[in-house]
């Protein structure tokens, strides 16, 4: 099925939750109100005429200045056995940057949204264990959002002299084979 007819399919299942459609070098890209990506996600995998079982990747866009809704979780979704894909885009307002996680619909999106969340600041409700998964837990801000410094934090995070002293302790380790 080709990316279009997929979008058309969302929008007559979900005319409320749809937003806009856009192609781009033969790839289609649906935009989507986030207060039912669940379902929508659930509709896709499950169709067996869609049957978009693979999410291929999740992650968080942010669009500082450029867009009304600040934030966007994008999902790229492909079908092994159809060999079709889309991807999706559900709005996330910055005054409110919560969606809902769709692990029970792809359990390999747990570490993707972490990621997202980890990065932006992007809350998966309902995410089974969301926690930081690049950064300490104990970092603050989230270092993907357009407004964060270049430098980084103004002041140095809390564990560095930990690490420091962790790393020079394993220099001194003697390797062997």
């Amino acid at each position: 099925m080709e990316p279009l007819q997929i979008a058309e399919k969302i929008k007559e299942k979900f005319p409320e939750s749809w937003v806009d459609v856009k192609e781009f070098r033969g790839q289609v890209s649906v935009t989507l109100k986030k207060e039912r990506i669940v379902e929508i996600c659930s509709f896709l995998h499950d169709d067996p005429d869609l049957s978009l079982d693979y999410l291929v990747d999740l992650c968080g866009a942010d669009y500082l200045g450029k867009k009304e809704k600040r934030f966007e979780v994008v999902y790229h979704l492909y079908s092994i056995p159809l060999r079709h894909a889309i991807r999706l885009k559900a709005e996330v307002p910055e005054s409110d940057m919560k969606i809902d996680s769709v692990v029970p619909v792809w359990i390999g999106a747990n570490w993707h949204e972490r990621e997202a969340y980890d990065m932006f600041g992007i809350v998966f409700r309902g995410h089974p264990d969301l926690r930081r998964i690049l950064l300490p837990e104990t970092w603050e801000g989230f270092p993907l959002r357009k407004d964060y410094p270049l430098q980084g934090p103004e002041k140095e995070w809390s564990g560095f002299l930990d690490v420091l002293d962790r790393a020079k302790r394993y220099r001194e380790f003697e390797w062997t084979d």
